[in-house]
């Protein structure tokens, strides 16, 4: 690694991984396992990246009482059969695993909690090419009164790689607004779970839409900063 390589920040799930109806499933089932309807599709798409007692209180329509049972009998769904319909997006493995042995510092901030993340990563063969990977609470429920947002995990990513210049990878609006929030670019991707025009709305400083316009885009912000910090020596030596 060089000092004008970007490290890079991913969020997880429509980012790095596609749910492939793991999570919409698993909110379904547990849902219905205690009698309360089951939102749209659609709804269930928009569920998929928000905080998931935010989600479940605020698209669903689950009682705040009702809001820790719904959440374990989801994670014990996930569990079971969720992970396994789960997929990497096409060129994922190979992007992490090139970043890895080149050693750029990459990371993952998701609002999934911090040690099912681990899990799902690992299950995916991908979890030892990320330094660090930043995640929620695992009482869901109980932090849903002080909860720890995107900003929050994103700011903890950012102090783990020790650097206050990185970009933000992911696929939702919360994405944009933490890496924004901690004064980072995030690029949108858009194979995941945004409706049209959310992520140019929320401010995404690129929207791409294949690994390699990715790996491009993250190329231009190497090549950004290597001029960068040359300006800065040669005015240093005038």
């Amino acid at each position: 690694m060089t000092l004008s390589t970007v490290p890079v920040i991913f969020d997880l799930d429509g980012t790095l991984v596609d749910p492939a109806g793991g999570i919409t499933g698993g909110i379904s089932a547990a849902l219905t396992q205690l009698g309360i309807r089951v939102p749209a599709p659609a709804q269930l798409d928009a569920m998929i990246g928000p905080k998931l007692s935010d989600s479940l209180l605020n698209i669903a329509g689950v009682p705040p009482e009702q809001l820790a049972e719904v959440i374990r009998v989801y994670r014990a769904h996930y569990l079971e059969t969720g992970i396994a319909q789960s997929r990497l997006y096409p060129g994922i493995r190979e992007l992490v695993e090139g970043y890895a042995a080149s050693g750029r510092p990459i990371a993952v901030a998701t609002q999934k909690p911090e040690g099912l993340a681990k899990i799902v990563l690992e299950h995916h063969g991908i979890a030892g090419s990320f330094r660090f990977i930043r995640g929620s609470a695992a009482d869901e429920a109980g932090a849903a009164a002080a909860p720890l947002g995107k900003t929050e995990i994103v700011a903890a990513a950012l102090s783990d790689l020790g650097t206050q210049h990185a970009v933000m990878v992911g696929d939702r609006a919360q994405d944009v607004a933490g890496a924004m929030a901690n004064g980072i670019d995030c690029i949108g991707v858009s194979w995941g779970f945004a409706p049209d025009g959310e992520l140019h709305v929320a401010g995404a400083a690129a929207i791409v839409h294949s690994t390699i316009e990715l790996a491009a885009a993250i190329d231009g912000m190497d090549a950004v900063r290597t001029g960068v910090l040359s300006e800065v020596h040669n005015d240093g030596i005038v």
